[in-house]
């Protein structure tokens, strides 16, 4: 099934009212539906205990706080590896390249897991998906935590950058198949929080044990407690109905709907006979396209290619200017600019705090204000915390505690207007690619991402000496957050208030187009701002849907 370019915003929605099902239409499914669950025998998945609540929006948060530990686990592994740095590479008589390749294969090995993203979703499913990234974070964090040789460590990394990988594409998919539309933009963004979260609590667990014998294992090994409370949450989850009708299996969906979902309302019953609808005409086209290689549509059609194309860029604009890398050497960074070992552990509680803090406010304002007008705002926040972290290393040795100062204020505005930018690149990927494709997309952009990352945390030390501290964080990192600057003001689209449908629209228009319409707002936002018209720059007054309209007209 291919995309079709449509002409009119109008004529999506003239399509979508189609979905808008007589009342009757609905009730009969629903008492058809009752009775097929009534036949059948009782439904029991593998390693399931099922629990009811009274209320089913109960039961989504219960599944919400639970997939989304996913997130927790993944920020806590990402900085549990800052503390040990700093003791961990000495015990294992590592040099600076075997230092460097434990550091970044654990973003090499999600590379790996994020290619088996769409393979393993689709034999076991999403929540088993997920528990399978458990059992990899455990049997990782174990190899870790008894390293006795490089190899065991790297090996370690590895198992556990695979779970990494695997879980990061699966949960906010997870999510979002799973929780009503109401919610669903802003508990997806919660993954991204519980990733800043798991990243704070992974400092603090160094800082707890820094002082301790051997504390190194102790701090990689932290990680076992959470993915095994995890997985054992897990075990009350139900699978995605979504999931389940993409299969074919109807009754269990609507048992699932039925527990996680009030079913006397009539946007749940309307919701999943859509649902329904969807599964079997999507079933209809790949029975018609069998054998036909749905992925070369990324190259075949211009449509999912200004996707595919749009997504990554985001991706890689947020890995190239350095979080990553800056995240697995806080602890040495803050070590280099003059604080004691144990101080540093100390101190990257603070860059992890920042990060933290800069996802509240995109989890309350980036679907008001819009995703083009949040990535315009914050970029230009890296660009300044890495000036300022630039210039810490100028200032005399004499003169420690302004070096300092600098240097903490400055990671404190790098981190922040990080955080902000963080969840643009869970949200843009998941709703740019087109139905039938977001699997595959969802695949590519993961392991895009995890592959940046391995690229910019292995060279990390290397292009410290060969460019200099102020030349790695002001010349590389800065210099990549000004051209996506300008990129951004030049080729990212507004989606904010737009349909999946009336997306299609808007990468539908030719790159050129594009370009000119994002031209003409920028002299538009020039001019607001010259007349302090602040309100209108920041929520739009003035909708970017009519635009899209006039430039289809």
């Amino acid at each position: 099934m291919i995309a079709k370019e449509k002409h009119s915003v109008d004529a999506v929605k003239a399509d979508a009212d189609m979905l808008e099902y007589p009342d009757w239409n609905v009730d009969a499914e629903m008492e058809l539906m009752e009775r097929q669950l009534a036949e059948a025998d009782k439904i029991r998945p593998w390693l399931s205990i099922e629990v009811n609540f009274t209320k089913p929006e109960y039961f989504t948060w219960l599944l919400v706080v639970f997939a989304s530990m996913g997130g927790l686990l993944s920020g806590l592994d990402q900085s549990l590896i800052s503390g040990a740095n700093l003791y961990m590479p000495r015990d294992l008589h590592l040099d600076s390249n075997q230092s460097s390749l434990v550091d970044s294969s654990m973003p090499l090995g999600a590379v790996a897991g994020a290619l088996l993203l769409s393979p393993v979703n689709e034999w076991v499913g999403r929540r088993n998906a997920i528990m399978v990234a458990c059992f990899l974070y455990t049997v990782g964090a174990a190899l870790e935590a008894g390293a006795i040789s490089f190899g065991m460590m790297i090996a370690g990394r590895l198992v556990l950058g695979a779970g990494l990988g695997l879980e990061g594409g699966t949960v906010p998919v997870y999510v979002a198949e799973c929780v009503s539309s109401r919610l669903r933009g802003r508990l997806v963004s919660l993954y991204q929080f519980n990733i800043a979260l798991g990243e704070v609590l992974g400092y603090a667990v160094a800082a707890i044990f820094i002082n301790v014998k051997a504390g190194w294992r102790y701090i990689l090994g932290s990680s076992l407690v959470f993915s095994t409370i995890m997985w054992v949450g897990l075990i009350y989850l139900p699978e995605s109905p979504r999931y389940l009708m993409h299969k074919g299996k109807t009754v269990e969906a609507y048992a699932i709907w039925k527990r996680i979902r009030d079913i006397s309302t009539s946007e749940a019953k309307i919701e999943f006979f859509s649902m329904k609808q969807s599964a079997e005409e999507e079933r209809a086209e790949e029975s018609k396209a069998k054998g036909r290689m749905a992925w070369l549509d990324f190259f075949t059609v211009p449509r999912c290619r200004r996707a595919l194309v749009y997504a990554n860029i985001m991706i890689f604009l947020g890995q190239f200017t350095g979080v990553n890398a800056i995240l697995y050497y806080m602890s040495v960074l803050m070590n280099q600019i003059g604080f004691s070992e144990t101080n540093s552990v100390f101190m990257s509680l603070v860059g992890g705090g920042a990060l933290l803090l800069g996802t509240i406010p995109a989890l309350f304002w980036v679907d008001k204000t819009g995703r083009r007008f949040w990535a315009i705002a914050t970029l230009p926040g890296f660009f300044i915390g890495l000036l300022l972290v630039g210039f810490s290393y100028l200032i005399p040795i004499q003169n420690l505690q302004a070096a300092e100062g600098v240097y903490i204020t400055g990671m404190i505005l790098y981190m922040g207007f990080f955080g902000s930018y963080a969840c643009l690149t869970w949200v843009i990927p998941a709703e740019v690619y087109p139905t039938y494709l977001r699997s595959y997309g969802m695949t590519t952009s993961d392991a895009m991402l995890f592959l940046c990352a391995f690229i910019v945390t292995y060279n990390f030390t290397r292009m410290q000496d060969a460019m200099t501290k102020i030349g790695l964080a002001l010349g590389f990192y800065g210099g990549i957050a000004v051209l996506g600057w300008f990129y951004q003001i030049l080729f990212m689209p507004e989606t904010k208030d737009m349909t999946l449908e009336e997306i299609d629209i808007v990468f539908s228009q030719p790159t050129g187009e594009l370009v000119k319409q994002n031209l003409r707002n920028s002299v538009e936002t020039i001019k607001d701002l010259a007349h302090f018209r602040f309100r209108k720059v920041a929520f739009g007054e003035e909708s970017e849907k009519p635009k899209a309209e006039e430039s289809q007209a």
